[in-house]
């Protein structure tokens, strides 16, 4: 049977860690010693057509990114240094370029007679937070029925989402833009966390509640 004292003893050892299990990733903003990153998400589909001055349809995320270097050392910027993850059921996407969103050649993923814009990039995975990024396009679900398209018209979208993205290039500044991610289902940004992982290291952050 524990004695008062090491039932004491315990209770505050179990108050000290809990503060370090509760630890929540910093709002829209973080930091090390090389890079600052400050980032915003919109999910809402009116306010994404108010931004980029077309409807994207369903399940786009947009995060407008600010990279700022802390120091002399000039940081590489990729955007396949950025995966944004739902905490709450596990999606994780990586960035879409503008040509999977708009290009001239165009994929529609077809399920139960619902059709959407998809990717031969591997941009989607639902699964835990243990879970890796997909990397290859094979389709696991027979339900599912792709149909590929070519259209030889410029699409307008293209040119406004090439000119609003987040740059790739060497930084020693300031830089900022819109990285777009799919994101399947009724989510909010305060269910989304980014992570970057790239020259700068390792860093994430969440949203905050609309």
């Amino acid at each position: 049977m524990l004695s008062a004292t090491k039932i004491l003893t315990l209770a505050l050892l179990s108050t000290t860690l809990l503060p370090a299990a509760d630890k929540k990733l910093p709002i829209e903003e973080t930091t090390n010693d090389l890079l600052t990153i400050s980032a915003t998400a919109t999910l809402d589909r009116d306010q994404i057509k108010q931004e980029l001055g077309y409807d994207l349809g369903p399940d786009i995320a947009l995060v407008r990114v600010t990279l700022h270097t802390v120091s002399d050392k000039p940081i590489q910027v990729s955007h396949d240094d950025f995966l944004l993850i739902s905490s709450k059921d596990g999606q994780r996407s990586q960035p879409y370029e503008p040509g999977q969103l708009a290009g001239a050649d165009s994929l529609t993923v077809t399920q139960n007679g619902t059709k959407q814009a998809a990717s031969r990039r591997p941009g989607l995975t639902i699964g835990g937070f243990g879970g890796g990024i997909g990397t290859g396009t094979t389709n696991q679900n027979p339900d599912l029925k792709t149909q590929a398209s070519h259209d030889d018209k410029p699409n307008p979208l293209l040119a406004v989402l090439a000119e609003k993205i987040l740059p790739e290039k060497e930084i020693t500044d300031t830089i900022s833009g819109l990285l777009y991610f799919q994101m399947v289902g009724k989510l909010k940004p305060k269910d989304l966390e980014l992570h970057y992982k790239g020259p700068a290291g390792k860093m994430a952050l969440r949203f905050k509640p609309n």
